[in-house]
């Protein structure tokens, strides 16, 4: 691609931080013209219909209108040349590699981002949108279709990233628009909600049972009959938690027999 080429990006995500990172990126390369940035996909979704722009980079996990959203609200000859952004590693990332151009996990280098945008620039230049558009609307069919549950989750965290598998994680409580994730000994904040992570979690693994706490079904030890239909769950760590009249039913489902 010759270098007077122009590239019109935009760049999607719910961070601040993440989106000041990849707009430095990609203004070292003289060929990439950033046209917009957006903090959510209903800005993402208006400012493609607006501008146009060859190339996306496109958060997957964003509050209301996931990356999938924006791409299923756009009509198929809309859709721009599109780099999932994501920091979960799930089996939707297989999908990614198959169907989309690229993604990037974060956190990411800078030599796993010019190998992405190389891609980018190599797929503008053949004009080959109109094929990755309808593999992209067939990956997200699929995906849809299927059942995709977080097998780690990628914590951000006093300037540190830890990686946490699903299956050490012990509870998860609200604490107003975070989740306090404890796993073991330690317990990490996490920026998301309680009904958000209650849907990306494995539903024979995980259980909400409070409207402010989930469990790790394999950690209850013991179930204490409290008041007024209540139950008081007691974890392999002496942790006591409530279990309460609303969320009893989805215990008996899990357990195949009411308590």
């Amino acid at each position: 691609m010759s270098g007077s080429v122009c590239i019109r990006t935009l760049v999607v995500d719910d961070e601040s931080l993440a989106r000041e990172r990849l707009s430095d990126m990609l203004a070292a390369d003289p060929q990439i013209e950033i046209i917009a940035q957006c903090a959510n996909g209903q800005e993402a979704i208006e400012a493609i219909q607006l501008h146009s722009p060859d190339l996306v980079f496109l958060d997957v996990e964003m509050p209301g209108i996931d990356g999938f959203g924006v791409l299923e609200a756009l009509p198929p000859e809309s859709i721009p040349t599109t780099i999932f952004v994501t920091a979960y590693d799930q089996y939707a990332v297989r999908a990614f590699d198959v169907y989309a151009l690229d993604y990037l996990l974060k956190p990411f280098d800078q030599e796993r981002f010019e190998k992405a945008l190389a891609r980018a620039k190599t797929h503008i230049s053949s004009q080959r949108t109109d094929s990755l558009s309808q593999r992209i609307l067939s990956a997200l069919e699929e995906i849809k279709t299927r059942p995709v549950h977080l097998e780690r989750l990628v914590i951000k965290m006093n300037g540190h990233v830890f990686f946490i598998k699903a299956e050490e994680i012990d509870w998860l409580e609200a604490e107003g628009n975070y989740v306090r994730l404890h796993a073991g000994k330690e317990s990490y904040l996490l920026r998301d909600t309680i009904s958000a992570l209650e849907s990306q979690l494995d539903p024979k693994q995980f259980i909400r049972v409070h409207r402010s706490a989930i469990v790790n079904i394999d950690r209850i030890t013991e179930l204490q009959p409290w008041f007024h239909g209540e139950y008081r769950i007691i974890l392999n760590e002496g942790v006591q938690l409530t279990l309460s009249r609303t969320y009893r039913e989805k215990l008996h489902e899990l357990l195949g027999r009411p308590l």
